[in-house]
């Protein structure tokens, strides 16, 4: 990445204006202030009113073709829309000289991802994926355990994300199909997927069952992984968007002691409520939902880490600034495409 002295603000367009966009991208860059936010594009006019609303310095264009005919006046373009657009939108972006970050779903597949880093590269920009869940806290929390050798060897690490969806509604999570980039495995799979080969290493697909089982569905929505580490550590991931109930988010099995904890990461539902970063308790999880470590019935309450989803914008404005490497490697994006492109073939194959 080439370093550059300019110290004014990076100006930044973002497409898209729906739960990503809105939650996950715009109040990071609203309260960085190494960057600008100059465009936002949603073809939605309730959405473009929140837009507004919420970021009145930003101006707002109909269609992701406006703002990208402009892409040139932009340092950097975030893409906050669907997976299927991504490679497309991610191409105009850098050859109109823009530096990318992608929301996962990176891209359907690891064809469209060599793409992507090439291209990258032919520009010699920024491509950075939004796996913001490296910086949940349960997630920092084990990171931590596992530097201090606190559980031992570990042999397994159970990750568990699932929600209660209900029935279909009209978005593209629920009307595209694993082709496009849909489906829970592409979804929150991503971010386990990227978890699991953060704290292991490399792994290969041992087992994958990936079912619809909402009335109507055309991708996934219920779905087991299992991974085999080089490291010898087994991952199993599980994700729905139709659990009425969940188990613990994480636990994770080591030779000395063990660590497990429920809920998730606050951070979203602050986003949710506009509690931006910087707001009182941002990150910060209660005592009483703090994971346990121990054997048995000889457990102790541990602290979490502060969850850290800004670090992750502090890193992209260090790559286009200063030319540090990208907060998240898009070859890293790409073996998680590659393993979920593995995972759809494994089940299908048992399916037939």
């Amino acid at each position: 990445m080439p370093t550059t002295q300019n110290s004014s603000p990076i100006r930044t367009g973002i497409i898209g204006f729906g739960l990503s966009g809105r939650v996950f991208h715009a109040p990071f860059i609203a309260t960085n202030p190494a960057f600008r936010l100059d465009l936002i594009s949603t073809g939605s006019p309730d959405r473009a009113a929140q837009a507004a609303a919420q970021h009145p310095g930003a101006e707002i264009v109909g269609s992701p073709e406006e703002l990208l005919a402009r892409a040139g006046d932009l340092d950097l373009v975030i893409l906050a829309s669907p997976a299927h657009v991504h490679l497309e939108q991610g191409l105009a972006a850098f050859e109109a000289g823009a530096n990318v970050v992608i929301d996962k779903p990176f891209v359907p597949t690891v064809t469209d991802a060599k793409q992507l880093i090439a291209a990258a590269e032919d520009a010699g920009k920024l491509l950075a994926v939004f796996q913001n869940r490296r910086w949940d806290g349960d997630f920092l929390t084990i990171r931590r355990l596992l530097a201090e050798g606190a559980l031992g060897d570990i042999h397994r690490f159970e990750s568990t994300f699932e929600r209660w969806g209900g029935a279909l509604r009209d978005r593209w999570q629920d009307s595209t199909t694993p082709e496009q980039g849909a489906g829970i495995t592409y979804d929150l799979g991503s971010h386990l997927i990227d978890q699991a080969l953060q704290l292991f290493g490399p792994a290969t697909v041992d087992a994958a069952e990936l079912t619809i089982v909402r009335d109507g569905g055309v991708s996934d929505d219920d779905a087991f992984i299992s991974l085999l580490h080089d490291s010898g550590v087994r991952s199993h991931l599980t994700m729905s968007r139709a659990a009425g109930q969940t188990g613990p988010r994480f636990r994770v099995l080591g030779s000395e002691s063990s660590y497990s904890v429920n809920g998730l990461d606050n951070q979203e539902p602050f986003l949710k409520e506009q509690r931006w970063p910087g707001s009182d308790g941002y990150g910060v999880t209660p005592e009483a939902e703090w994971g346990l470590v121990g054997v048995a019935d000889a457990l102790e309450s541990v602290p979490t880490e502060p969850g850290a989803y800004p670090d992750f914008y502090a890193g992209v404005a260090a790559s286009i600034l200063d030319g540090a490497p990208s907060p998240v490697d898009p070859k890293d994006a790409l073996e998680v495409v590659r393993i979920i492109e593995r995972a759809h073939a494994l089940s299908a194959a048992v399916s037939a």
